[in-house]
């Protein structure tokens, strides 16, 4: 790795932004800056480490909060002044408990539009911080606590009522059920440990094939 080290172009204090993404979802969750030390301590522990310009010294990411970050790749960009780090998050990325530093529109105080991609990622990450926290009076942690077999009937259940609503055309009705329907599978996606990539990879695989789908 000693030779991809010398690729990465630090800035005249010796530091390197790096864009930390999440691996399974693709959502961008923070940016902070590293030196070549906390490149390679990222490399060794396997977990994203900084430099902190305020304080002037090196931080492991979640050494307090336990949100760490777990590094599953690091990409340096074309022009060799960025890193990108491709991770397994621990926890949210924000010290506001937000999933993504990035949840804010620069017009203000305003969220971002939920109706796109990004959002089912940060549905993703609450759930499997529900079933790490388990906290009391939450329908998520209720059905983590029921089992799988619970998980699997309300999984049934949706997917009869999204089949008649889609059936009688009511379309009101089917994005409703379609919704429960989908928040049951990423919940039993979440139980059993399964990374949502391993659907898209199957996807992918179906995509374009000899069965022509």
């Amino acid at each position: 790795m000693g030779a991809q080290i010398e690729k990465i172009k630090f800035d005249e204090k010796g530091l390197v932004p790096v864009v930390v993404q999440d691996q399974e979802t693709g959502l961008v969750l923070m940016m902070a800056w590293t030196n070549k030390e906390g490149v390679l301590e990222t490399l060794k522990r396997k977990e994203l480490v900084f430099w902190s310009r305020s304080r002037g010294e090196l931080w492991r990411k979640g050494e307090t909060s336990g949100n760490v970050m777990k590094l599953k790749k690091l990409l340096v960009d074309c022009d060799g002044d960025t890193l990108l780090a491709l991770v397994e998050p621990q926890g949210p990325a924000c010290h506001t408990g937000e999933v993504s530093c990035f949840f804010r529109s620069i017009e203000g105080e305003i969220p971002l539009i939920e109706d796109n991609i990004t959002f089912l990622h940060r549905l993703l990450s609450t759930l499997k911080l529900r079933k790490r926290v388990m906290p009391k009076g939450s329908y998520t942690a209720n059905l983590f606590s029921s089992g799988i077999e619970r998980i699997a009937q309300k999984i049934g259940e949706e997917g009869v009522e999204t089949a008649i609503a889609a059936a009688t055309g009511k379309k009101g009705q089917v994005i409703s059920e379609m919704s429960d329907l989908l928040y049951h599978c990423l919940v039993a996606l979440v139980y059993l440990d399964l990374p949502l990539t391993a659907i898209w990879k199957e996807l992918s695989s179906r995509h374009g094939g000899s069965n022509g789908s």
